[in-house]
């Protein structure tokens, strides 16, 4: 028993001393490089827009004012605008509606804004095109089959005009026999006359095989030159039909476009199976990000615009922000104070106990990353208070057995088997009523809401370790070694 407690002590000072490297001030950037994986990634503490102020986009339907846009359109571009955002990294975002026809966004933190428009604005309309054995240039703006309404016209007006889905029925005998593809000319067959003037030639439609909505999943990915990529899966139903395609195209060209923008324009070198593969192309990191955000959550329903983008400061204010956080300092000594004065040694262990609880608390925040607004701070400090609570059913009911003349062993064993279906009760009913707030922020676009949510299911979580393990944990070890000197010693232990 002396040997496991000791070992847990030493479990729980190396996760202090990870969790105090984490959130030391000038840690922001936090580097794991084993063999061939080397992952870089930014671990500052990120503020909401209430804290530290960022970016207002004001994004509207990029359509005709006699064009009517259903609600059900603006709402789901306001889901997929909110995820595209979300993909950035940035965590409590607004993105609401604003009357019919426009979109508010709210990016706390925001230090590139141009990329971050860029992001979504755009309509994310990814297509797989047939570009047979000629390569498409990239940038280029193309013409495809996919969404394609109106007729197509060809060189001769006396040839009927073709639609994507007209039967070509005519009297005339053809001249030729050319098999026709999607990429060629349809020519007539009358001879032209001395004085007839040249027809412009036909705009080319392309064949989309394959778009958006066969896309499982987008990742950015670096090559053997470090150079990024996207990889991409397709979903189960059409990644079949990509293999079976692949393998009777081999050596053409399946252009990718963006928009109606070639991006790339690969050669088919052999079939492809399960549907994985990967765009390549002459693009930064950060554009290879903001692509794959888009290609993941999916095509906006009605193109945006922006109208109106600007920089924001902090809502709160600054002496608002410094008032908040000399408040939470000042409850957090007190309530460390507290304790030491009225339970005395097992008060000592509990700050200690508080003290992981908040390092623990910070080094969460910073990985996952949780943005802290002055809700969600709030949220933070319930949680502390409720850590406490559960040191304070535990040493309570310790009280109860020293003073019952049970032995100091038996009384620390009493008090926490027996105060830790309260604490589990009471705890788990705080994270279902969590769980309750986080779903309504998320459903009604109530960030703030759900910023509390987080802080508080995580603080409550946290807490049952510190106040549970780490407790318990503190008391038996210093049990093992002075259990002797603290016998009789019970003003001491608070009683």
């Amino acid at each position: 028993m002396r040997n496991r407690n000791l070992n847990m002590l030493i479990f729980i000072i190396l996760i202090a001393a990870v969790a105090l490297w984490i959130d030391w001030p000038s840690h922001n950037t936090l580097r794991i490089h084993l063999g061939p994986i080397d992952i870089q990634r930014d671990i500052s503490i990120r503020q909401g827009l209430d804290l530290q102020g960022g970016l207002q986009v004001l994004l509207e339907a990029d359509v005709p004012a006699t064009t009517e846009v259903s609600t059900a359109s603006m709402e789901t571009a306001r889901t997929i605008v909110e995820n595209r955002v979300n993909g950035l990294g940035v965590v409590e975002p607004l993105v609401q509606l604003q009357g019919d026809r426009r979109i508010i966004v709210e990016l706390p933190g925001i230090t590139d804004p141009d990329a971050a428009i860029a992001t979504f604005r755009q309509t994310g309309l990814l297509e797989f095109i047939d570009a047979g054995s000629t390569p498409l240039e990239v940038g280029s703006k193309v013409k495809t089959t996919f969404g394609m309404t109106e007729t197509v016209p060809v060189t001769d007006t006396a040839t009927p005009t073709l639609t994507p889905t007209e039967t070509v029925t005519g009297t005339e005998a053809v001249t030729a026999t050319p098999t026709l593809t999607a990429t060629e000319t349809v020519t007539g067959t009358e001879a032209a006359t001395a004085t007839a003037t040249p027809a412009p030639p036909a705009e080319t439609i392309y064949e989309t095989v394959f778009t958006g909505k066969d896309l499982k999943s987008a990742d950015v990915a670096l090559d053997n030159t470090g150079k990024p990529m996207i990889q991409f899966e397709l979903q189960p139903e059409a990644a079949q039909e990509f293999e079976e395609y692949t393998a009777s195209h081999v050596d053409q060209f399946l252009a990718i476009a963006l928009d109606k923008t070639i991006i790339s324009s690969p050669v088919i070198k052999s079939a492809i199976p399960d549907g994985r593969g990967v765009i390549e192309g002459s693009f930064t990191l950060e554009e290879a990000r903001s692509l794959a955000i888009q290609l993941k959550y999916g095509a906006l329903p009605v193109p945006l615009k922006v109208v109106d983008n600007r920089t924001v400061g902090a809502t709160l204010g600054q002496d608002s922000v410094r008032q908040s956080t000399t408040a939470g300092v000042i409850g957090v000594l007190v309530v460390l104070l507290f304790m030491l004065a009225y339970y005395r040694l097992p008060g000592l262990l509990a700050d200690f106990a508080l003290i992981l609880y908040a390092l623990l608390n910070f080094m969460v925040f910073k990985l996952v990353p949780v943005t802290l607004t002055l809700p969600g701070i709030a949220g933070f400090l319930l949680s502390t208070g409720m850590a406490v609570d559960a040191n304070i059913l535990i040493f309570e009911r310790m009280k109860e057995e020293i003073r019952a003349g049970r032995s100091l062993g038996s009384a620390i064993a009493a008090g926490f088997d027996r105060a830790w279906t309260s604490i589990r009760d009471s705890n788990l009913s705080t994270l279902l009523t969590c769980l309750i707030l986080y779903l309504f922020g998320s459903n009604f676009g109530a960030s703030i809401v759900k910023g509390f949510a987080i802080t508080l299911g995580v603080g409550v979580a946290i807490s049952m370790f510190t106040a549970i393990i780490a407790t318990r944990t503190f008391i038996r070890v210093l049990f093992d070694a002075a259990g002797e000197k603290l016998r009789d010693k019970h003003w001491l232990l608070g009683v």
